[in-house]
């Protein structure tokens, strides 16, 4: 998006690290301004966690976790025992 607005201070593969800062930096003000024109319902929905795939609110889900993760297994291995 940066690129196609001419943003970009440089080919995606050539920038520096503070240059990829810069950007991420950028993006962040972006969405505080976009926030602070909001009324505070609006606010408070937009800042709500959302499902990425239906949008549905997350709260109370078990979001970031891998609900596939078996802790036994990974200490087994941790500890060198073997599947």
């Amino acid at each position: 998006m940066l690129r196609s607005m001419g943003a970009l201070p440089a080919p995606v593969g050539e920038l520096l690290d503070r240059e990829y800062l810069w950007c991420a930096l950028n993006l962040l003000l972006d969405d505080e301004e976009r926030l602070a024109h909001m009324c505070p319902t609006c606010r408070a929905g937009a800042l709500e966690e959302r499902c990425p795939v239906c949008g549905a609110p997350a709260a109370g889900t078990a979001a970031g976790e891998n609900a596939a993760f078996d802790q036994a297994r990974y200490e087994r291995l941790k500890a060198g025992r073997g599947i």
